[in-house]
């Protein structure tokens, strides 16, 4: 029996045209990206403008061509799956002067290393992580929590049903990346490494980000091994912020 299709009321409202020029929309999408705080992903642009994709991807393209240049301030930056305007890298000693910001708030060495294994290796556990470390990481995953740099993405079908970690849309706003696809290679770091230095990198974090956890050597560090209880005072140093991009 085929399906019997009840029209529209006749008083149904018909759907406003998308605008297909995109030099209609210029103006308005510089003004939106102005004024968000957040990158801001091109169909919510598009819903917001009532416009069509097209129109606001070519629109997209005319702004960041017309800031790309060197008299310009500004610039537009593609960024976890989204796009804001972000100030040029040469003016940020003048900003950080005008706007009274005097440290830079850094990650610590062993939450960075973390959350490059959590990055490169997501979803990933807790287990899999110290496996990889050699030492108590819980205290850092805290750390990368607070920072909403990581998110938890369900449990492992194994024994104990540990937590799935990732990264978040944060995490590639902080760092400046499109999304996961953007980080650099283990291959190409070992290559940057090797040219930077002359010689071949250490064992280390490029295998450890690419081998399943099962094959890494346990390596320790200034934490404790993973085997003995966290007391949370290998983190202290996390307290103090990260970086911004």
């Amino acid at each position: 029996m085929s399906e019997i299709l009840t029209p529209p009321p006749a008083d149904a409202p018909a759907e406003r045209p998308r605008e297909k020029r995109a030099e209609k929309i210029v103006a308005a999408l510089e003004a939106l990206l102005f004024s968000s705080a957040r990158p801001v992903k091109k169909k919510d642009l598009a819903e917001a403008l009532e416009a069509t994709p097209e129109a606001v991807a070519e629109g997209l393209r005319l702004i960041a061509e017309g800031a790309d240049r060197p008299e310009r301030g500004v610039r537009l930056e593609s960024v976890a799956d989204g796009w804001r305007f972000v100030t040029r890298p040469e003016y940020d000693a003048m900003l950080r002067k005008f706007h009274d910001v005097s440290e830079r708030s850094r990650l610590s060495l062993a939450a960075l290393e973390t959350l490059a294994i959590i990055a490169y290796r997501q979803p990933i556990t807790l287990p899999e992580i110290q496996e990889i470390r050699g030492v108590n990481s819980a205290s850092v995953l805290n750390t990368l929590f607070e920072k909403k740099l990581i998110s938890t993405a369900g449990r492992r079908s194994v024994v104990g049903s540990p937590f799935l970690y990732r990264t978040t849309p944060d995490f590639l706003v902080r760092f400046g990346l499109k999304d996961v696809d953007d980080l650099p290679q283990p291959e190409e770091l070992a290559e940057d490494f090797a040219a930077t230095v002359g010689e071949a990198p250490p064992a280390g974090l490029p295998e450890a980000i690419s081998a399943p956890a099962a094959e890494m050597d346990e390596e320790g560090d200034d934490e404790k091994p993973f085997d003995q209880e966290d007391d949370g005072s290998d983190e202290a140093a996390d307290d103090d912020g990260d970086d911004e991009t």
